[in-house]
């Protein structure tokens, strides 16, 4: 009902009393017509006072939407606009926490495209350099070869640098739906082994493989294959020639469990915290990869209902534990 239909309803009540009263009394009548003006009064006064509080809550709504982060709704605590107002305050929580994360967010994607722009220049500077040295006629037909391997590994690492960011960032946007088929570790480590062999050998580093039983898991064979390969990677940059790199796998109850350890110098304790982040890049131990590898990995394992912790073993050298869980955990 309207504010005018409640005045004329008013009206039209007041004058049916006021009629029937002067049949009886003129001052009951002057009484009738005297209360029924004091109720319409504080009627007007109630409304007009409803009237405001909506055009200051309107004012505050138009600073919330100008980025006035200052703004309070405690004060509407009491009438008909209390739920009103609450409800209008969770909208701006939400409003401020929605605009905090696309913050964040706007933050990490500059850094990141900072940061996969630096990671790109640095090779593409190479290639453009050997290319300039391949230019000379006088170079030998073995230099000449040598150079043409040269650009073949750098292009291969910006390949795999892209490759990977684009399979990261699809990841943490959920945009990938991983396989969920039955997986053996055999089958998914002799595959990933068989990845890194050549590299392995060329460092001098030897690849074993220990699998007790046939441990499977529910998940995705391809993804996880990458998540291994660039662990596996990793192990064997960091292994000096003539170390080992050791790939167990064992399942219980619980979980299926892979361990990727190597006889290297280990990670410094106060990177272990960090590894597994984006781009991070602060040590000797993590200055010559471009810093997703691992949060690639972690990703991947995580988002398989797994867990990936690095450790460091006894007397030397890196651990990466890996389990893929039967149940939620």
């Amino acid at each position: 009902m309207t504010d005018n239909n409640i005045r004329l309803y008013h009206f039209l009540l007041t004058a049916a009393a006021v009629a029937v009263c002067l049949k009886f009394s003129i001052p009951c009548a002057v009484t009738v017509l005297i209360f029924s003006l004091l109720l319409l009064g504080i009627y007007q006064k109630l409304l007009s006072k409803r009237h405001d509080t909506i055009i200051e809550l309107c004012d505050d709504i138009d600073r919330i939407l100008r980025n006035d982060d200052l703004i309070s709704f405690d004060e509407y605590k009491e009438g008909e606009l209390s739920i009103l107002s609450a409800e209008i305050h969770k909208m701006t929580i939400r409003l401020r926490e929605q605009n905090s994360a696309l913050a964040e967010e706007k933050k990490f994607a500059k850094e990141a495209l900072e940061d996969i722009s630096h990671q790109l220049r640095t090779p593409l500077t190479s290639v453009m350099m050997i290319l300039g040295l391949m230019r000379d006629p006088q170079i030998s037909k073995e230099q000449r070869t040598e150079y043409i391997w040269e650009l073949c590994e750098l292009l291969d690492r910006m390949k795999w640098l892209i490759e990977t960011m684009l399979s990261l960032s699809r990841i943490e946007a959920d945009a990938i739906k991983f396989a969920e088929d039955s997986v053996s570790c055999r089958e998914l480590i002799k595959h990933s082994a068989d990845a890194v062999s050549v590299t392995a050998e060329l460092k001098g580093v030897e690849l074993k493989t220990i699998i007790s039983g046939e441990p499977s898991f529910i998940g995705d064979i391809r993804y996880t294959s990458e998540a291994l390969v660039n662990l596996l990677k990793n192990a064997i940059e960091h292994t000096p020639e003539g170390g080992n790199v050791t790939i167990r796998a064992e399942g219980n109850n619980i979980s299926t469990n892979i361990t990727i350890s190597d006889t290297g110098e280990g990670i410094p304790e106060s990177e272990l915290p960090h590894i597994f982040k984006r781009f991070y890049r602060s040590s000797e131990y993590t200055k010559n990869g471009f810093g997703i590898g691992l949060a690639f990995a972690k990703n991947v394992i995580t988002s398989q209902n797994g867990s990936l912790k690095a450790s460091n073993s006894e007397p030397n050298g890196a651990v990466f534990d890996i389990r893929f869980y039967r149940t939620v955990v």
